[in-house]
């Protein structure tokens, strides 16, 4: 008797999976069944001598500081040290068109039947569907199996318009920043919300990066994850930063966002303490940078994700720089992002990175 043949998983061979880490990454034992049909790509941070271990089995790329050091030259200073911001430099050596990128505290959810949930299935899911951010459907994402259109939604907007972005959820520690930690130390999210949304236009959003996925091939230019970490003021910005200019450019060139589905086990909480001194100059920066994004326009002319990066880029000088020297640094470090994406990455010079 034949055996059953087994299905191949979707995108194999479009999708690599992105991890930063400074420890043995014991927790893919538990992703195995959704994860070892994939190309991994481990950016390791912290001391570049100290051996990860890397479960037997999977398909996988190693990068340490000394190779992003090798590979990028001078241009390595755009790539945060001692932060999980590093993880850029996945998305960056990637040659595939999806990327998905977890942290390594983040386990198999169970939906509330009791099933493990396969977010990248979800991810992958979302991607490939349409997006909706010119008119709100009240009966979320329109695409899912099961549901539609409601009565009133204009046809003429019916077809969507490509997805860049699936950010998924957590379920137990929820993504807190610090003030919050230290008021509700107990709390943890067990709600379970069954829905995905897009995020309509105009719409500014907390990107997370433990649990995301992207179209690289989209939006992958603009999702660099900042200056933080070592030598710098700022630390757990690095995922919203990355957020608010992928929004503005999403939102300019005509692309869509997602959140909602899929959950994963976010496993244990980081430090209030340690987030707290990380944070702080970040937590009064914000009343100043959201207004900033919410402002930011880009000229018709910025056709491509670089160029509209670019000239965010020039804008973040003109108009942060006074805030604080940080965001010229930070605004000359996206430049050097963008030199160093079109260097190793030489053909996704198009318009919409096609």
């Amino acid at each position: 008797m034949a055996s059953p043949v087994t299905p191949t998983p979707v995108l194999k061979d479009e999708l690599d999976i992105v991890i930063p880490t400074i420890r043995n990454l014991d927790f893919l034992e538990m992703w195995r069944p959704f994860f070892q049909p994939y190309h991994l790509i481990i950016v390791q941070d912290g001391d570049p001598s100290k051996v990860i271990k890397v479960p037997h089995g999977f398909d996988y790329e190693l990068y340490n500081r000394n190779d992003i050091n090798r590979i990028l030259g001078p241009k390595a200073s755009c790539i945060s040290f001692k932060d999980s911001a590093c993880r850029c430099f996945g998305y960056m050596v990637s040659k595939k068109k999806y990327i998905f990128t977890i942290d390594d505290d983040c386990f198999v959810a169970k939906d509330p039947s009791g099933k493990d949930i396969n977010a990248l299935e979800q991810h992958i899911k979302n991607l490939l569907t349409p997006s909706t951010p010119f008119f709100f459907n009240t009966l979320y994402d329109p695409y899912r199996e099961g549901t539609d259109f409601v009565r009133g939604y204009p046809f003429s907007l019916r077809e969507g318009v490509p997805t860049a972005v699936s950010h998924g959820l957590w379920l137990n520690i929820p993504d807190y920043d610090a003030p919050t930690q230290l008021v509700k130390p107990l709390e943890r999210n067990t709600r379970f919300v069954d829905a995905v949304l897009t995020v309509p236009k105009g719409t500014l959003f907390p990107m997370c990066g433990m649990n995301l996925a992207f179209d690289r091939e989209l939006i992958g230019p603009a999702m660099y994850f900042g200056l933080m970490g070592d030598g710098q003021p700022i630390g757990r910005y690095d995922d919203m930063w990355a957020g608010w200019c992928m929004k503005v450019i999403c939102d300019h060139l005509g692309l869509g966002v997602k959140t909602g589905l899929p959950y994963i086990w976010h496993s244990k909480a980081s430090n209030p303490f340690v987030n707290l001194r990380k944070e702080y100059k970040g937590i009064y920066w914000q009343e100043e940078l959201i207004p900033f994004f919410q402002a930011a326009s880009l000229p018709k002319e910025c056709t491509t994700v670089q160029s509209c990066y670019k000239e965010l880029s020039k804008q973040v000088k003109a108009k942060l720089g006074k805030v604080d020297d940080y965001f010229n640094n930070l605004a000359d470090a996206m430049l050097t992002w963008i030199e160093a994406w079109d260097e190793l990455n030489p053909s996704a010079q198009l318009p919409n990175g096609k």
